[in-house]
């Protein structure tokens, strides 16, 4: 099966490119970035109705984007307003066989709480990095970071003696990605981007 997956900016691409291959090893994707978020939704009417005149019937769509400081249901509630406006069925909504074309996903609160959710990539790619950080108060439970995942990862990396002159985004995504085990990341918004990932392709949940 193929994805089409469309992301909110070029580090989500980045990361994702290195993470889907370790959850789908057996299907192909295609991931395009937009300018923001604000720059996908305004342009995600536009592209269902897109797909839906050219779907192949192996391929499936999946919208992810950041939660930031939006209602999380009402932001969902969006995303499923648009996909069926479109004539598609989504996890939430299924077709009457159970089958869906869309997947809607939101990363809670940004993609850094991704990051967060698997310390032990994060000390792998930054090993000044403490390893006991996931026990640490304030980053027990990644989805629930206060002050911004982003800016957190930010201030943390430049205490422990990187990028003093401000975090690229692009760079860590890469450098963190390409370590992760997406087994054993403890961030729920992740967890659940995982097991809507497998559902999706009709692959088993383990």
């Amino acid at each position: 099966m193929h994805l089409e997956i469309l992301v909110e900016e070029p580090s989500v691409e980045s990361a994702l490119s290195k993470i889907l291959p370790r959850i789908l090893p057996d299907h192909t994707f295609s991931i395009h970035a937009f300018s923001g978020k604000q720059d996908l939704l305004g342009k995600l009417p536009g592209r269902l109705r897109g797909y839906r005149r050219w779907l192949p019937k192996d391929t499936r769509i999946v919208v992810l984007v950041d939660k930031d400081c939006n209602d999380c249901l009402q932001l969902k509630s969006e995303l499923e307003q648009q996909a069926r406006r479109a004539g598609f069925a989504t996890k939430s909504s299924p077709g009457s066989s159970g089958s869906f074309q869309v997947l809607n996903r939101i990363a809670v609160e940004e993609l850094e709480a991704w990051f967060f959710g698997d310390v032990e990539a994060l000390a792998e790619a930054y090993p000044r990095l403490p390893q006991t950080l996931a026990q640490q108060r304030g980053y027990r439970d990644p989805d629930h970071i206060a002050g911004g995942t982003w800016e957190k990862l930010e201030r943390l990396l430049y205490r422990y003696g990187y990028y003093p002159t401000g975090m690229p985004k692009i760079e860590v995504a890469k450098a963190v990605s390409e370590k992760m085990d997406p087994a054993r990341n403890r961030s729920h918004s992740f967890r659940v981007f995982r097991s809507g990932l497998l559902a999706l392709v009709g692959a088993p949940d383990s």
